[in-house]
């Protein structure tokens, strides 16, 4: 079963929610998360943890150290998305055009409230790296921390993250082995064709039908091309071209993003897309150029340390609400980038509101739902004492 009562005090949980208010309140896009890793740096001083600031930009990593065992790392995201709030909170955000929008005030509070807790609990042995990254969203301030030498600064033996989760039953937990969230890549493809007037369109090359026509094609290789088995999201986001009427513009430029699960069917996608481009140039007379850009690698988790995470949080939720094979997402995460340093195991946990609309992460109206920052702590908690044992 499950643990009823929190461990945590009820002054810590008050401190969290208080955290996660003035977080939100106060939301910081990429590596400009200042005010943020102030707010985490003085946290963690209090808290009796040694505090480095700077790798990634704005990052910070705070250790406990309690006498020889493992050495594990906690990481939780510190940033906010370029959106405009619409929730109407009492703490939604003071910036116009940013907010946090997918629940990095949530698990920054989290990690902070296990810090605290784990300072002053004897019931653990080793050395605990909390490590809050900048710029999780697009930019690679996982990417960044690495390069600068998170672990060659603070080695670890293994790594693990957490994500809330609205559109999971409240108080539950899942994850897998293996790959549990996508690689995602970019692309911009320029058609270009010989614009003209709207009225004569025999006097040039139209671009605008030859995107239409590659729009079509393209999902073809989701449909045609990839076993039914496999999974590819090849979505087109931006389409733009044209400025008038009567006018057959001289280009289109059209973008968007391309998600998959295994390096194989990554590969694929890339050379097929390239293939089905220089296929409607051939037949439209226009010229298109493709330029893919490499994002987030797939978000690789490794068997021992799901067995751990698993274990934690059945301690917190209940065995009956652990989900340890859960369908991998087609969404992307650069703690990627750490997992491709060290073991490690990204879960998720149930956020939804019972009886309530839940707005998904990345919407104007979401807001984290405090009701979970007991359980995130706790898991730390569990899984710090199961991993490192006194």
């Amino acid at each position: 079963m499950a643990n009823v009562e929190s461990p945590l005090s009820p002054e810590l949980l008050r401190s969290m929610r208080a955290w996660r208010h003035d977080l939100h309140a106060h939301p910081e896009t990429a590596f400009c998360e200042f005010r943020t890793s102030d707010l985490v740096a003085r946290e963690l001083e209090r808290a009796g943890a040694r505090v480095h600031r700077g790798l990634g930009g704005t990052g910070v990593v705070g250790t406990l150290a309690r006498g020889d065992g493992p050495v594990i790392g906690l990481r939780a995201d510190m940033d906010a998305l370029d959106m405009q709030e619409l929730s109407g909170a009492a703490h939604r955000s003071t910036i116009p055009g940013k907010m946090h929008g997918c629940g990095h005030d949530g698990h920054t509070a989290m990690l902070l409230g296990a810090a605290h807790h784990l300072a002053a609990d004897p019931g653990w042995r080793g050395t605990l790296h909390l490590i809050f990254q900048p710029a999780e969203e697009h930019a690679g301030g996982g990417l960044a921390m690495v390069k600068d030498g998170l672990f060659d600064q603070f080695p670890c033996d293994a790594v693990y993250a957490l994500h809330n989760s609205p559109n999971l039953p409240f108080g539950t937990m899942a994850t897998r082995v293996g790959t549990v969230m996508a690689n995602c890549d970019t692309y911009e493809i320029t058609v270009t064709g010989k614009g003209c007037h709207a009225a004569q369109p025999e006097h040039g090359v139209d671009p605008v039908v030859a995107a239409a026509q590659l729009v079509t094609a393209m999902q073809t290789i989701v449909s045609r091309n990839v076993k039914p088995t496999d999974a590819l999201a090849l979505s087109i986001t931006q389409i733009h071209a044209g400025d008038t009427w009567n006018v057959v513009p001289n280009s289109v430029l059209l973008r968007g993003s391309c998600r998959t699960l295994t390096a194989a069917t990554r590969e694929l996608a890339e050379r097929r897309l390239r293939e089905v481009c220089a296929g409607v140039a051939l037949t439209s007379g226009a010229s298109i150029d493709v330029q893919m850009f490499r994002g987030y690698p797939a978000c690789v988790n490794t068997a021992a340390q799901v067995d751990l995470a698993a274990r934690a949080a059945a301690r917190v939720v209940g065995a009956d609400k652990v989900d340890a094979a859960c369908t991998p997402r087609m969404g992307s995460e650069d703690f990627a980038y750490m997992l491709e340093q060290r073991p490690g195991a990204y879960v998720f946990f149930g956020a939804a509101r019972p009886d309530a609309d839940n707005p998904p992460v990345h919407n104007p109206y979401y807001d984290f739902n405090d009701d979970i920052l007991p359980l995130g702590a706790q898991y730390w908690v569990e899984l710090v004492k199961i991993a490192m044992p006194a």
